[in-house]
């Protein structure tokens, strides 16, 4: 257990969640920052695809919304902004896939270049509070579930695991806010 992610396993290392890095917030910092009501969108950052979820104003269940077939990033952040104003969401939480070891590799390096990316904008997404969550075994986790609880076929879980995967990381970083003490 580690104090930025309570859920997950000890890594022995915070390379996953470095303390100078200014532009994330804890779920204790970020619920401190958030009014009632409002929400919260989490995303599921892959290669080919970006798996989106929403919250509700109670930030008790996350909702899988929807799969963006990614493209160049002009195109994406304009598709997330319009989920961001339709939906008003007030803070994104990004899955952060760390290494099982809690080294950051090359997909780290990526969903963080994409939150940098998203801070040079000139629109709402450039303001928006960010988390990252270790979304480690987040996919493998949905899958399971989609064949176990559900008799999902592979094409089925194919359409919809991004964004099943999404609300995974989004309901885990919740569960955390949730221990977290309002003053």
């Amino acid at each position: 257990m580690n104090d930025r992610n309570p859920t997950a396993a000890p890594t022995g290392s915070q390379t996953a969640f470095p303390e100078n890095d200014s532009d994330t917030l804890t779920p204790a910092l970020l619920k401190a920052r958030l009014r009632h009501g409002d929400r919260l969108l989490g995303l599921d950052l892959g290669s080919k695809t970006i798996g989106l979820a929403v919250s509700d104003g109670l930030w008790m269940g996350a909702t899988p919304l929807k799969t963006i077939r990614r493209s160049k990033f002009s195109k994406d952040s304009q598709d997330l902004l319009a989920i961001v104003e339709e939906y008003d969401v007030a803070a994104l939480i990004l899955g952060l896939p760390v290494e099982m070891d809690g080294s950051e590799g090359k997909r780290c390096q990526s969903t963080r270049q994409f939150a940098a990316n998203l801070r040079g904008l000139d629109n709402r997404l450039s303001t928006l509070p960010l988390a990252y969550w270790d979304e480690r075994l987040s996919t493998a986790a949905v899958q399971r579930m989609m064949i176990d609880d559900f008799d999902m076929s592979r094409k089925k879980r194919a359409e919809t695991v991004d964004k099943q995967a999404a609300a995974y990381i989004l309901q885990g970083f919740m569960d955390a806010m949730s221990h977290v003490r309002s003053d």
